[in-house]
């Protein structure tokens, strides 16, 4: 699934040197910094983001794209940067529409809500990007609320 999206962009970093972390968002494999810049986006969305919710982001990217403490630092570093500078959301999304096949792309919603829930709430704006971005990438919204479900029931004490 999603570890083997990455193992090109892993085997790259290590080429280059052991300890090789990304350093600019032009030298990334577009991929990554396109599903970092969608969990930024997501995270960001009400104007707040916790420490939670930049934790949960990180271990996303180490625990599921099998990035290192310190790639995951440069690539979200790299992610909050292309979010910034993004008209919309689009950019983003027609790479990974185009690159990853269906259950990936659910994957990338599912890390959406992943780091949504991390703070244990949900803001509506949040709600609205998680809901745009699965259009976007051809999710279901069953498969969207069941996510959100998921992730919901986890949150609950």
């Amino acid at each position: 699934m999603a570890r083997s999206l990455f193992s090109g962009f892993r085997d790259l970093l290590n080429q280059i040197s052991p300890d090789a972390a990304p350093r600019e968002a032009g030298g990334q494999d577009e991929l990554v910094v396109a599903i970092a810049a969608l969990l930024f986006h997501v995270v960001s969305a009400d104007g707040i983001v916790t420490e939670e919710e930049r934790e949960s982001l990180d271990a996303v990217l180490r625990e599921d794209y099998g990035l290192s403490h310190e790639q995951a630092l440069e690539v979200a570093a790299a992610g909050e940067r292309a979010n910034e500078e993004a008209v919309d959301l689009y950019r983003f999304t027609s790479v990974l529409k185009n690159r990853l096949e269906a259950e990936e792309r659910a994957d990338v919603v599912r890390h959406l809500w992943e780091v949504t829930f991390a703070d244990g709430a949900v803001h509506e704006l949040e709600d609205n990007v998680v809901w745009r971005v699965s259009e976007l990438l051809g999710v279901s919204s069953r498969d969207r609320m069941i996510m959100k479900k998921e992730f919901a029931d986890r949150a609950r004490p």
